[in-house]
């Protein structure tokens, strides 16, 4: 099987993970149970339906059955939010003092709908992009400041949605994926864009990941 079949199966299979443990703790009144639902669930969705429309090439890699397990278990890490806050138990909680409750919620929101801005209209770009001109770099729109926006984008999405738990743990699982995953994809394809004789010009005008921090 592909790759992509384990990463959208995931993906896919969140909104009803979330809803089963809002079921079984009966939180139905929670806000913030249900904001979440509404946030990383409508991403999977969103994702699976992106894959369908727009592919990333590199998840359509085969792999063994063992790497696709391992995909599975590493993704479910991002679980760890949604069962914080429904079931109430914290690991490493922390108390955003200094902004109001629901302003926190709606900053959550906002970064959650930039980050998806960011993330889905790049692929989008660089799908149609890459059909349209192959063998070409795409140094222009959402390329045009940060190489990899779509991962900044990824980040927003996560940071909306773990936030909510008011916990560091999820917190963590993220910036391991970016550690373990991003970083080395990122710089994987900074490698395969050198070929490119106009590649150096375009890396000194942008940003790799974040703008113009990183």
């Amino acid at each position: 099987m592909k790759q992509k079949s384990y990463i959208d199966s995931h993906k896919g299979i969140t909104f009803f993970f979330i809803i089963f443990l809002i079921n079984f703790y009966n939180s139905w009144s929670d806000i913030i149970a249900l904001t979440y639902l509404s946030l990383h669930g409508t991403y999977g969705v969103l994702w699976v339906l992106k894959s369908k429309i727009f592919p990333d090439k590199q998840w359509e890699q085969k792999c063994s059955l063992g790497y696709g397990i391992f995909i599975w278990l590493g993704l479910s890490l991002y679980w760890i939010a949604p069962i914080i806050i429904v079931s109430g138990n914290h690991i490493l909680e922390f108390d955003p003092k200094f902004i109001h409750p629901n302003a926190y919620i709606a900053l959550c929101i906002s970064m959650y709908i930039l980050g998806i801005f960011l993330h889905f209209v790049s692929d989008m770009q660089k799908y149609i992009y890459l059909k349209l001109n192959p063998g070409n770099l795409i140094t222009t729109e959402m390329f045009s400041k940060i190489r990899n926006v779509n991962y900044f984008g990824e980040l927003l999405i996560y940071l909306g949605f773990s936030l909510l738990a008011m916990d560091f743990a999820p917190l963590i699982v993220i910036l391991l994926f970016f550690i373990v995953i991003w970083m080395p994809n990122m710089s994987k394809k900074d490698a395969s864009l050198s070929k490119y004789e106009n590649f150096e010009k375009y890396k000194s005008k942008t940003s790799k990941f974040f703008p113009f921090i990183y």
